[in-house]
């Protein structure tokens, strides 16, 4: 099979042949159809100090199951997170992780909606929005926050403020839902929110504290840091809830089924669209890659 692979910080990503790995207990190997490209895992190329295996999110046909699997059987399609060798012809795919793709969905649609949805519906409950309120979502063209700022809109928002890094981003996101669209560097982010879903961290975290209302909620699920002022919170009795999906996925299981079951009720009714950017063939990683890297997509690449 082909694999793509690096071997120094930085890259070059390449392509490689490799045997198809074997499933181990409770393990599906799945032909891809779909991989997802994520800015941690280009972070991962271009930061981590040893190489690492190409993760992330696939979709495919099961081909082959390990000892234990009782969900899923060959031929069937299914998306997942894999922590393994993602970027290639066949990956392996734990059966707690895997996910049914239904019959009138695709494996893009798949790939681009379930770990990106699961995500942003997470982020969304920790904030417990209520009808009427006003949200802010930041990286609102992303391929978490374009799920995002739809997911609000079915949750009753009475206003979606999205925040991008480029004005070139604002009809792709107005047209999503969003009220407003603001750029990061604009001087006045408008009229206070009720609550922040914050994706980018580091200096945006603040800013999206101070965009709140009294009361306001912020969550913050960016792997980018941030520091927050004890004295920010006080004054206008605001707090910040940290979200991270591994841990529902591990510590609440029923509750990750049943938001995918709802994030493929949405899709299905109509009411949650997944973009996708671009689909790059597997020798064509290194163009994702720079896609991402320069902030260009629009919804999810794959």
């Amino acid at each position: 099979m082909r694999r793509v692979r690096y071997e120094s910080r930085g890259g070059p990503l390449f392509l490689e042949e490799a045997p198809a790995p074997e499933p181990g207990p409770g393990e599906l190997l799945v032909r891809t159809a779909a991989i997802g490209v994520t800015l941690p895992v280009v972070r991962k190329v271009t930061e981590a100090a040893e190489p690492v295996p190409l993760c992330g999110e696939i979709a495919g046909e099961v081909t082959a199951a390990g000892e234990g699997v009782t969900r899923f059987s060959t031929c069937d399609r299914v998306t997942g997170l894999c922590f393994g060798h993602g970027y290639a012809d066949f990956a392996l795919l734990h059966e707690t992780m895997a996910s049914p793709i239904p019959a009138d969905a695709g494996a893009v649609d798949a790939v681009a909606l379930v770990r990106s949805g699961l995500v942003a519906l997470g982020a969304l409950e920790a904030a417990r929005p209520e009808p009427g309120e006003a949200a802010l979502v930041t990286a609102a063209a992303s391929g978490v926050g374009h799920l995002a700022v739809q997911l609000a809109r079915t949750r009753g928002a009475g206003r979606v403020v999205g925040a991008v890094s480029a004005p070139g981003k604002a009809d792709f996101v107005r047209g999503l839902g969003a009220d407003h669209v603001i750029t990061y560097g604009d001087d006045s982010w408008g009229t206070p929110v009720d609550y922040a879903l914050d994706a980018v961290g580091g200096e945006l975290l603040t800013r999206s504290l101070s965009a709140l209302a009294p009361e306001g909620r912020l969550v913050a699920y960016s792997s980018g840091g941030g520091t927050i002022q004890a004295f920010d919170l006080l004054v206008g009795a605001k707090s910040v809830i940290g979200f991270q999906m591994a841990r529902v996925a591990r510590g609440r299981p029923e509750l990750y089924e049943q938001w995918r079951t709802e994030l493929w009720r949405l899709f299905a009714a109509g009411e949650l669209k997944p973009v996708v950017h671009g689909e790059f063939a597997l020798e064509d990683a290194a163009k994702a890659h720079g896609e991402i890297e320069a902030r260009a997509n629009l919804g999810r690449s794959s």
